[in-house]
C-alpha cells in the first residue's frame, strides 16, 4: 500500500511517500498557511514518486499544524512519529533528540522502538531552531554560516537562554568589540547546554539518534555530542524523520 506522512512544522513542512521504501519526498516553507504548505508538499512528493493521489491508501499528519488538514486519516504526535522514523532507520536507537523550530525533545525508546519516556521544551524558544535563527540573524549569518564561524573558537558564556534577552546580550557584546566567532561558539554552547539539561532528566541510552533539520548542521552536532558525552547518530536527511514515521504509521 502507498502511504504518505506529512510533518507540518513551524518553519518547514515535509512530506514522504512510502510503499515499502521512500518513493518521494518534498519540503516547503510552512509560512502563514500550513494547510497550503501541506498540500504543496504532498503534490511535490507524489510528483517525484510518480504516484497519483488516488493511489494513496492512507495519510497521517504530524507536527504542530497537523490539525489543519481534513485529508488526514489520522493525526499523531511528532514524538511518536520521530521515534518511529528513527527506529526504522536505525533499529538500535534507544534515545532520540529532536530540535524543531518551536520546541526541542528528548525521547526514550524501548527495544521495540516504542516511546517509553520523553521530555519536551515547548514553553520557551531557548534550545530551539527558532533561537538559532534569531541569534544567527543578529550576527548577520545563516545557520550554516553560524556553525562555520564558531569552528575552533572559544565560546563566550551567554548568561541568558531566553531568546529575547540573549539577543540583547549579543548586541551588547558586539558593541564592545567581542569577536563574532566567540559569540557564535557561545550560541551553539547555549543550545547544547539546553539539550543537556533536557537529557539529564531522561537516562540516555545508546544509540542516540539526532533528528530534525538542525541535525544537518555538523557544528551543532559536534557541540551537542561533546556536552552529552555521546556519539550522535545522524540519519541521512534527518529533517524527514518525522514525516517518515508518519508514513510508516499510515502504512500500518
Amino acid at each position: 500500500m502507498v502511504s504518505v506522512g506529512i510533518d507540518i512544522g513551524s518553519t518547514a513542512t515535509k512530506a514522504v511517500v512510502f510503499d515499502g521504501g521512500v518513493r518521494g519526498r518534498a519540503v516547503v516553507p510552512t509560512g502563514w498557511e500550513p494547510r497550503e504548505a501541506a498540500l504543496s508538499a504532498l503534490r511535490d512528493a507524489l510528483l517525484q514518486a510518480g504516484i497519483a493521489e488516488g493511489q494513496v491508501g492512507g495519510i497521517v499528519g504530524t507536527g504542530y499544524g497537523r490539525i489543519s488538514l481534513p485529508i488526514f486519516d489520522r493525526r499523531v504526535t511528532e514524538i511518536t512519529c520521530h521515534a518511529r522514523g528513527a527506529h526504522h532507520l536505525c533499529p538500535a536507537t534507544r534515545t532520540v533528540i529532536d530540535i524543531g523550530g518551536q520546541d526541542s525533545k528528548v525521547i526514550a525508546l524501548d527495544e521495540g522502538g516504542m516511546v517509553s519516556d520523553f521530555i519536551m521544551n515547548d514553553k520557551c524558544a531557548a534550545g530551539t531552531g527558532r533561537f538559532l535563527q534569531v541569534m544567527a540573524g543578529v550576527l548577520d549569518e545563516t545557520l550554516d554560516g553560524l556553525g562555520s564561524l564558531a569552528a575552533g573558537a572559544e565560546p563566550v558564556s551567554l548568561s541568558s537562554m531566553c531568546a529575547v534577552f540573549a539577543e540583547s546580550e549579543i548586541i551588547g557584546l558586539l558593541a564592545k568589540g567581542l569577536e563574532k566567532e566567540r559569540i557564535a561558539a557561545g550560541i551553539l554552547d547555549t543550545i547544547a547546554r539546553r539539550v543537556q539539561g533536557l537529557a539529564g532528566r531522561i537516562a540516555l541510552r545508546d544509540t542516540v539518534t539526532f533528528t530534525g533539520g538542525t541535525a544537518n548542521n555538523p557544528a551543532i552536532c559536534r557541540v551537542i555530542a561533546a556536552h552529552l558525552g555521546v556519539k550522535l547518530h545522524v540519519p541521512e536527511d534527518p529533517q524527514f524523520v518525522g514525516a517518515l514515521g508518519a508514513a510508516l504509521i499510515a502504512a500500518d
